[in-house]
């Protein structure tokens, strides 16, 4: 992998800092994680995305409240 230098504001810095998912983590690994958020998704996940949607729109689902009543909670 090369290696190169950027600028970056404090604020962004404190904010990346802020994103990692353990003290060590990069800032390219995180940049790698928010990059992958912004990739179009694939027709799989926009198809079972869909098929959510239609599953809450007709109901098909249940409140946190109801979820733990059936665990016992």
């Amino acid at each position: 992998m090369a290696t190169t230098t950027i600028q970056l504001s404090t604020d962004l810095k404190h904010t990346l800092e802020g994103m990692k998912l353990h003290p060590r983590e990069t800032f390219n690994d995180v940049l790698e994680r928010v990059l992958e958020d912004l990739r179009e998704l694939d027709e799989k996940t926009k198809t079972e995305i869909e098929d959510a949607r239609r599953e809450i729109r007709a109901g098909k689902y249940l409140t946190s409240d109801q979820v733990r009543k059936a665990m016992g909670f």
